[in-house]
Parts: C-alpha cells; structure tokens; sequence
C-alpha cells in the first residue's frame, strides 16, 4: 500500500501524539519563555527553537497542501519540486504532494542557481517549493524558471515572484483529496549525489516507498515507543527511508538542525531518542570531543539510547571499536544503499552481527545480491566484483535518460558500480567504487582498504585516497589527510604507519588538507582528483617547463 496509508492511519489511532519535532539549538525560540523566564535570564541566553506536530496535524497540512495542488491544476503525474532545509514543513509537504498522485522532486539544497535550473528541466517539475534561504539562488533565474511553472515560497516575507504557502493553504480543505494512488504508480524523483557526475533523476514508484518504510522498521525493530534522531537533510533518501520507519511504526521522530557533538548528545538527551543514525565525520567528532573531556556522558541522559547506525559511506571498523567502548550496550548496524535502491538497506548488516563489523552485511529484506564480473558471471566466494542488487525497491529508471537506464539495470539487477567481496559466511565487503579503483602497474588498488588502515592512526581524523597520473606506472596513490584538531602529524609518521600494508598499497603521496564531503556524508572524490590528480599534475608540468 501506499505510504501515504501509513499517514492517515497514524492521524486516526495516535492523533493527539506527537509525530515531528524541529529543533534548532543555535536559534532563540521566545514563544517558549514566559515573561517570568526573561526576568530570571538574560535575553542572550540560547533557548532552542522548537516546534512539534502530532499525527492529526500532520496529515491535515498534507491535506491542505494536496487540495492547494489540485486547486492549482497539479495532477496524478506532475512533477512539483522541494527545495528546503529541514524543517516542520518538509514532510507534509512532500506527503501532500504523494496524496496528489503528483510525483515528489526534493532538490539537495546545495545546489547553485544553474544547477536547480538544470535539474527543473531535466525531471520535467511543473511547480517548485522553496524556503527563504533560496531566495536568492531562485531570483537569478526566475524568469525562465517561471515559464510552465508555479513558484511556492514557505516562509516569511514572501519574493514577487512566488505565492505564500501560508497564505494559500489557509482556506484549503483538511480532508484527504480521496485520489486513487496504486504501488505502480509513480512517487518520487531523487537525484543522485553526484559525486560521479552531475545529477541524475532516478524515478521511484510508490512500491518503493512501502518498501524502504517497511523494511527500514523491520530492520530496526522500531517501535510505537522508540524516537528516531534524524539530523541529515530530508531531500536524500537515506535521511527520509531511516525516518519512514517511525512513521510504520507511528512512534516520535526529532528533526536536529545541527550537527556538533553537544548538540547531538543533547538533543538525544532531552528529546530521549531511543535511536540515531549518524554519518561518519559526525560519529568521529562525538568520539573526538569525549576522547579530550570536551563532552562527559555523565552530564547527558543516555540511559534509552538503545541503537545507533551508520550509512551512505564505508565505515572503518576502528571507529565502532572506539564507539562500543564509549557506548558498550549500544546495538549497531551499518545500512548500504543508493538513490537507485530507494536508499539504505538493500544490504545491511544487523544489529545481531556486530561481530562482523567492517562488512556492509547481508542482503536486506526482501532484496537479493549477486557479485558479477566483467562479463556479467557471478564470482567464486572471496573474488571482488562489481555488487548488484535486485528487489522491489530498485528504480524504474534514469527519468529521460535510456542510455544510462540499460548500463544499470539488467534483467531487473541494478549494477551498483561498488566493488565488493563475500566471506565464507555470506556477508558482503564493500572493496571499493568501481570508478575508484586505481589501477597502478597492472595492480588494482582499492582505495576504501587503504583508507580504512591510515583511520587507525591516533592523529588522523579523516583521509581520502586517489589515483594521481604516474609515468612509469599509469597511476599512482595519493592519501588526503585530515589531522585531529589540535595534533600535528609529519608525512614520515604516515609513510612509517603504512609500512604495515603490502608495499604496493602504501600511498605515494601524501597530502594534509582538509577532506569535503557532501551532505550525505561522501567523500568528494571527483572534487580531489580534479585538484590532485590530472589537473594538478598538468599545472605542476607547466610550472616545471616555466622555471
């Protein structure tokens, strides 16, 4: 069934309970002081902002919203475009797009003015929603945004050239718009991170969607009386499936606008979140924080946080180590996934496995692996190939993109592109992207595995491997190197640390700066290799010939 069903149940049985809460420790919130409270503080004081809706209200805005949509022509098929930060009205909206029987476009707010632009006309989107910290990026190119479409701003100080939401859904209907919505219709659009080229739209029916809720609380065992955490952003698909579990269970969810290590802890500790997916760099710096007392866990409230999970990313086995020393009763599961699968869980660990940390796991509910070579064999136990997944929650396709539609999708496999390995056990290793591998004298060498080994030195907070032009050998290794706040590390510490690997996996090269990763928790790979790799090399070559 659709997950818009899961919606109108949860509004019927726990309507007066509440389903969101936004927090946002780094603004004030005076509606929550009384006039008692300011003249017992300073009116400097951080007071966090924040807002909650229960299930009844919840489903009412995406009421209000679907009834605005069809008031406005949008129907079963249209594309209406999302672009904004977490908030208490993102996800009525988006549910009120799915109850149209429209097709929901979040967009990454990240995006630049060209980018949003690009992507409007590539997936076709009829109407675009946007918060106040868009304003900007859409006014530059309003005018050919505009043509065929309708701009909705939600937010205060509504632009010229868009409508207030607020206004508009006043004197809209909170009935349910009753259209007849089918798990083979079409949901969603999501685009993938492009962290291997520029976006895609990756088409999703409403299958999908009951699929990753269904599974993401089957994984977990969320129940009516857990509180999911969410803190990445809503428009991925990793951050809203985690959260689709709480919404098949109709328990709690807090959406944190905020990533520092207090406030994570905080928020867990007064929200009393039972379960938290983090992203690498975030769990690092919780780990970091209370490894030079900067945090206490006695100063927080804990006792209920029963599960954290990490995905969107390989994670190195020396950081859950550290982890369960800090948290020795926490369960543990690693979530692997891409936009294409409808995000996180076609593999996943368990949180009964965590014994076999530094696997991305076993295929997840419903789903199915293969690992294929070249040719499109399945490999011999221990073999690295490329990983490919079958279930229903996989794409119908690249939205107007045939071409790369059939390099992926093969006799209903997805081709994941991530090289990958399975142990005796069953349980399947992530090696590394197939774009990644660096191919050095005839050797593949798979850059995850030589991360993995520099993470476990006691200086090194973050490190990324690539492929650098190499006469002699084609190519050769380079580790980007993030130092710990407050250390210093020479290259000779590095290159002593790596002789523990085999030699031809040691990193050529060595390069401390500062590793970007997107919102989803990626290492920008692309980003390096255009400032280390090719270009790097050719502007080193020019300067050489100059002098």
């Amino acid at each position: 069934m659709p997950v818009t069903q899961f919606l109108e149940r949860n509004a019927k049985i726990y309507g007066d309970e509440v389903a969101l809460v936004e927090l946002n420790p780094e603004m004030k919130d005076s509606r929550r002081m009384t006039w008692k409270d300011f003249e017992l503080i300073q009116p400097t004081s951080p007071v966090p902002y924040r807002r909650e809706i229960t299930w009844s209200v919840f489903d009412e805005k995406a009421n209000r919203f679907a009834n605005l949509l069809i008031e406005r022509g949008i129907k079963k098929g249209d594309k209406v475009a999302i672009i904004m930060y977490n908030c208490l009205e993102w996800l009525p909206i988006y549910f009120g797009v799915l109850k149209t029987g429209a097709i929901a476009v979040p967009f990454n707010f990240r995006y630049s003015s060209e980018e949003i632009l690009y992507c409007a006309k590539l997936a076709e989107v009829d109407m675009v929603v946007f918060g106040p910290e868009f304003i900007g990026r859409i006014e530059t190119i309003a005018d050919e945004l505009i043509q065929g479409r309708l701009l909705i701003f939600v937010g205060d100080g509504c632009p010229s050239f868009a409508e207030s939401y607020r206004e508009m859904v006043a004197d809209c209907s909170s009935h349910s718009p009753n259209v007849e919505i089918t798990d083979e219709d079409d949901g969603a659009i999501y685009f993938s991170s492009g962290t291997t080229g520029f976006p895609k739209a990756i088409l999703h029916k409403h299958l999908s969607l009951t699929q990753a809720a269904e599974m993401e609380q089957k994984h977990h065992a969320t129940s009516r009386e857990d509180i999911f955490l969410c803190i990445p952003p809503l428009y991925h698909t990793g951050a809203k499936m985690h959260w689709m579990g709480s919404l098949v269970a109709g328990s709690k969810a807090v959406l944190l606008k905020g990533t520092k290590p207090e406030q994570i802890l905080t928020a867990v500790s007064q929200e009393h979140c039972s379960i938290v997916w983090l992203l690498v760099p975030w769990a690092q710096d919780i780990l970091d924080a209370l490894d030079r007392e900067d945090l206490k866990l006695e100063d927080f409230s804990l006792e209920q946080w029963r599960l954290m999970h990490i995905g969107a990313q390989p994670v190195p086995p020396s950081l859950i180590k550290r982890w369960k020393k800090y948290f020795p009763n926490h369960l543990y599961d690693t979530n692997y996934g891409l936009s294409e699968s409808t995000g996180p869980g076609c593999v996943h660990l368990g949180m009964e496995h965590i014994h076999k940390v530094g696997a991305i796991g076993i295929p997840g509910y419903r789903w199915e692996c293969r690992i294929i070579d070249e040719n499109g064999t399945t490999v011999s136990q221990g073999e690295v190939g490329e990983l490919c997944v079958r279930g229903p929650g996989v794409m119908t396709c690249y939205y107007n993109d045939p071409k790369s539609t059939d390099e992926v999708l093969k006799d209903g496999w997805l081709l994941t592109g991530d090289m990958a390995r399975q142990d005796e056990d069953g349980f399947i290793f992530l090696v590394d992207r197939k774009k990644d591998v660096i191919v050095s004298g005839g050797e593949n060498i798979y850059p995850v595995q030589i991360e993995d080994f520099i993470r476990a030195h006691n200086k090194v907070k973050d490190v990324a491997v690539i492929g650098m032009p190499d006469k002699r050998l084609g190519e050769k290794t380079a580790a980007i190197i993030e130092i710990k706040d407050g250390m210093e590390c020479s290259q000779r510490e590095i290159h002593e640390f790596c002789e523990g690997m085999p030699r031809y996996k040691r990193p050529k090269e060595i390069i401390f700066a500062e590793i970007p990763r997107n919102a989803t928790g990626k290492i920008e790979k692309p980003r390096l290799r255009r400032q280390y790799g090719v270009d790097n090399l050719v502007a080193r070559e020019t300067m050489e010939k100059e002098h």
